[in-house]
């Protein structure tokens, strides 16, 4: 009885994932914006998961990856606003705070490795959207969601 709960909360810890993962990059595509109220649940859930269940990411190397995502996005962010104030005094900054912390959580869900993967791979999407579409600036969300997800994928596969 005790295995059948279990497996049903991981369920539904993947099912709340994805719901929120969705929501994330359909606000993103809409609003440019990504909400704290879908990313600080889908951080608690990642922790969650990395924590108890059978994943290939262990706690210390998902709180490792969150940590070096954080700090290489918000670097990478601080340089791009510094380089583009300077050009122009009015841009945006390219990356937002939102960006950040989905960086942040995808390192805790995926662990450096995998959150490796998945930033070439978005940055592979969104550049490939972006040419087609002719846009100067895309919504990160959606790709960086879909680079996790296969990033997640091949983990599984190859550990």
């Amino acid at each position: 009885m005790f295995l059948y709960l279990f497996w049903a909360f991981f369920g539904l810890i993947l099912a709340l994932s994805v719901y929120l993962g969705w929501k994330i990059a359909k606000t993103d595509l809409k609003r440019r914006i990504i909400p704290d109220a879908y990313l600080f649940p889908l951080m608690i859930l990642g922790a969650i998961l990395v924590a108890f269940f059978p994943w290939p990411i262990d706690i210390k190397t998902g709180i490792v990856g969150m940590t070096f995502g954080y700090i290489v996005s918000a670097i990478t962010g601080l340089i791009f606003d510094r380089v583009l104030q300077r050009r122009n005094p009015k841009a945006d900054a390219p990356i937002g705070m939102g960006d950040i912390k989905l960086i942040s959580v995808g390192g805790l869900w995926a662990g450096p490795s995998g959150l490796a993967i998945a930033l070439v791979l978005a940055c592979i999407f969104g550049a490939a959207w972006a040419f087609k579409k002719k846009q100067k600036f895309i919504p990160f969300a959606p790709f960086f969601i879909l680079g996790t997800f296969l990033a997640l994928i091949g983990i599984a596969f190859l550990v």
